[in-house]
């Protein structure tokens, strides 16, 4: 492994990709640390760390969007606002005939596309940080309280809007470099960045009361994890790894024959391959769209539980709602997850766009004739295969809530929790083999052994 790492920076042109996305992501985490002014950001994260119905949702929505909430900086809202943007728009070019004209267009449709989400992303951005800007100009513990009000306290509120607006756009403008000059894609990098690194702080955090009282096998202070725990941990950590890498590339291969057709003298096609089907086919958006689902109505019946004389039921449902410890939070997360893992197969997946051009190249399946006949066999297929990848998502996704209920020591550090299932961990892990695969395109193409191939 030591001797392909060398191999790698010997190629000029790669070395060069991979110094300069490792220069910008240095950029992306220096920027992440410069702080909005006016804003006590020591009184902030106190308040954070009070919690609360507001701040449990941007603590959640800080692991969950790879940004840092609790600390509002010129990149407070990542590069999340583009991610949505982009969302919007894969989901209105499967509806809306304008946009599905255009995504057929080819590389010039692409670019179109691209240009309209990023004056989306612009106008999300201004929406969510006049939200984020406002909840902290209302507490006088976080703002200064001679800027509660009047013309100057707007002209602040507007210039944090427009710090954190053109945060976010410069984060894309990064992304994009890294696209265009550096290896692998460069937004999924910034949210892999954003996701890694609090992994450090966070370890930390749960070692230092195990390196103080020495490796005990067991018990403890409450609070603080033993040495067997963190054996289980670490051994849950490598299952959830290979789980999650097996079903990220695991494919159902449909056979296929090429049809023979004859040029002059010789005989062209008539070879076997297979259509390669993606279990996981909708990737990690079931989870991201059943965890923004659900994100508020557990914040919106903890607030109302909160209002002095509510009923009792208000705290019923906030109780149930609970994401670490409710059984009716999982078994709705699961349900939301199976119906959006299906939603997303049957926007993204069209099995009668695929039988024509299965059709039009001269190939069938055996044993189904082209057309009709090909299509509903696919969408049987995939029906059946979604199935399992949205078993598999369902288990990822309450996996951080069973280690929390399991391990007390992890019920305040959402941060290494969350990284044993759910969006984090599918995220690092998708992007992970991105960037290997760009690397051993290049060293492929000079003749090289790849990363991930033995000898």
């Amino acid at each position: 492994m030591w001797e392909k790492i060398r191999v790698i920076f010997t190629i000029p042109e790669l070395r060069q990709k991979i110094l300069l996305t490792l220069l910008l992501l240095a950029i992306y985490r220096v920027g992440y640390q410069i702080p909005l002014p006016l804003v006590d950001h020591q009184k902030m994260t106190a308040a954070f760390e009070k919690g609360g119905a507001l701040t449990d949702l941007m603590a959640q929505v800080a692991v969950f969007s790879a940004t840092r909430l609790s600390q509002a900086t010129i990149f407070g809202l990542g590069i999340m606002p583009y991610i949505s943007a982009s969302i919007i728009f894969q989901l209105l070019a499967s509806v809306y005939p304008p946009l599905e004209k255009l995504q057929k267009e080819g590389e010039s449709g692409r670019k179109k596309i691209n240009e309209y989400t990023r004056y989306a992303t612009i106008v999300l951005c201004l929406g969510q940080s006049w939200f984020y800007v406002r909840v902290i100009m209302a507490n006088p513990w976080i703002f200064p309280q001679y800027l509660d009000h009047g013309v100057l306290a707007f002209h602040w509120q507007f210039t944090l809007v427009l710090t954190m607006t053109a945060g976010t756009a410069f984060l894309m403008w990064l992304g994009e470099q890294i696209d265009e000059y550096g290896i692998a894609n460069g937004i999924s990098l910034l949210i892999m960045a954003g996701i890694l690194a609090p992994m450090p702080e966070a370890g930390i955090e749960l070692l230092s009361p195990l390196a103080k009282t020495g490796l005990d096998l067991g018990g403890g202070q409450p609070g603080q994890i033993d040495i067997v725990s963190l054996l289980v941990l670490a051994v849950l950590f490598v299952a959830v790894i290979v789980g999650v890498v097996f079903i990220t590339q695991g494919q159902r291969r449909i056979p296929t024959q090429s049809a023979k057709h004859v040029r002059g003298r010789r005989v062209y096609g008539g070879s076997r391959q297979y259509l390669p089907l993606r279990i996981n086919q909708s990737g990690v958006m079931p989870i991201i769209f059943a965890s923004s689902l659900l994100m508020f109505p557990q914040v919106i019946f903890r607030s109302i539980a909160g209002v002095p004389h509510s009923w009792p039921i208000w705290n019923f449902l906030a109780q149930a709602f609970e994401r670490q410890h409710s059984y009716t939070f999982n078994i709705l997360y699961i349900i939301l997850i199976y119906f959006f893992c299906y939603f997303w197969t049957a926007i993204s997946f069209n099995p009668k766009d695929m039988s024509e051009n299965l059709k039009n190249y001269g190939t069938f399946i055996p044993g189904y004739r082209p057309g009709r006949r090909t299509a509903d066999y696919l969408e049987k297929v995939m029906v059946r295969i979604t199935y399992v990848g949205a078993g598999f998502l369902a288990l990822v996704a309450i996996v951080p809530a069973l280690i929390m209920s399991s391990f007390p020591a992890l019920s305040n550090n959402y941060t290494i929790a969350s990284f044993y299932g759910g969006t984090t961990l599918l995220i690092a892990v998708s992007v992970a083999f991105d960037l290997v695969q760009k690397i051993d395109s290049h060293l492929v193409m000079r003749n090289y052994r790849g990363l991930l191939e033995k000898g």
